[in-house]
């Protein structure tokens, strides 16, 4: 009988372990983007930048994406769309947003993939991030930390002024870490990956591609909604682990691509 039971414990911990190993995205926070090449689903990250955040969810509320061109697409470089006028320089009615280049969190929130004297970089749910040194926390625990631009990841375009973000978003084809701190990171495509790359390319695009439709998950039926969970705790550092060995000292936190599996 104890032999039973300490089986059945044993299968009960191994069970919620493997669970741990993965991650539901939060439907309020998840965003489907419906385009002429597929489907593009964006964790966004209101820890990261929640005034973007908050302005891209009430654009998808109100229709305001719905069926604007992907207007500028540079090849090994970036999708922009959300102008209204499908060209750079449109807004919506909304005012501009200030930068949101940086942020304070606690180096428990990061999952780290590499660590130095002077920084580290990991991931913050699915979106890859950089930081300055643990060392460097304030009293509050905190540290400064600031999106880091890999493939995949989403954010929102601007004019010269810093200030001046207001409706148009890009998402990155290629890594291109110079924007770092030049413009706000407001989530990670988890899936998609693969239709930002087949974007039609141009300055404008001869024949543009479109965002069909564009919606929060939380506003779906649940039959509806993406049953997405991403890869995270253990099985999650150990990829990380597997990658940063076999890359070596070339590794940086964009040699990554976490992986997602649809839920039952």
């Amino acid at each position: 009988m104890i032999k039973t039971l300490t089986a059945a414990l044993a299968a009960v911990l191994a069970m919620g372990a493997a669970q741990a190993d993965w991650r539901a995205l939060d439907p309020d926070d998840t965003l489907m983007i419906e385009t002429t090449r597929g489907v593009i689903i964006v964790e966004m990250r209101p820890d990261l930048a929640p005034l973007a955040v908050a302005r891209v969810k009430q654009l998808a509320r109100e229709g305001f994406y719905d069926g604007l061109l992907f207007h500028r697409v540079v090849d090994r470089f970036v999708d922009q769309t959300g102008n209204p006028n499908n060209r750079d320089g449109g807004t919506s009615g909304h005012p501009d947003l200030p930068p949101e280049f940086m942020t304070r969190l606690r180096p428990a929130d990061i999952v780290p993939a590499a660590q130095a004297s002077d920084g580290l970089s990991g991931f913050l749910g699915a979106t890859p991030v950089a930081a300055e040194a643990v060392a460097r926390r304030r009293d509050d625990g905190t540290i400064r930390v600031w999106g880091a631009y890999c493939p995949g990841v989403a954010g929102m375009g601007r004019q010269a002024d810093e200030g001046s973000a207001n409706s148009e978003v890009f998402f990155m084809r290629e890594a291109a870490r110079r924007l770092d701190r030049a413009y706000t990171v407001w989530g990670t495509a988890v899936e998609g990956l693969d239709v930002i790359r087949a974007i039609a390319v141009g300055e404008p695009p001869a024949d543009p591609d479109r965002m069909i439709r564009v919606r929060v998950a939380a506003d779906l039926p649940q039959a509806e909604r993406p049953n997405i969970e991403v890869m995270s705790g253990r099985a999650l550092e150990a990829r990380i682990a597997a990658v940063r060995r076999a890359r070596g000292a070339d590794f940086t936190v964009c040699d990554m691509s976490l992986a997602t599996r649809r839920s039952r």
